[in-house]
């Protein structure tokens, strides 16, 4: 039982941190593009860049 009580404190500790990482993350706008992240895999990459690549190895 006693293992609670530093267990329940230190939970509680990090769920302040993480609402504090959240509310920053929105205050500095890291969520207003979610659109572009997702699709920037799917981007072909430059024809010539690939072909340059090739010849050094």
């Amino acid at each position: 039982m006693s293992i609670l009580a530093l267990l329940i404190p230190l939970s509680l500790l990090f769920l302040v941190g993480a609402g504090i990482a959240f509310f920053w993350a929105v205050d500095h706008d890291q969520f207003d593009d979610m659109e572009t992240p997702r699709l920037l895999p799917l981007a072909d990459a430059d024809p010539d860049d690939s072909r340059e690549n090739k010849d050094d190895s």
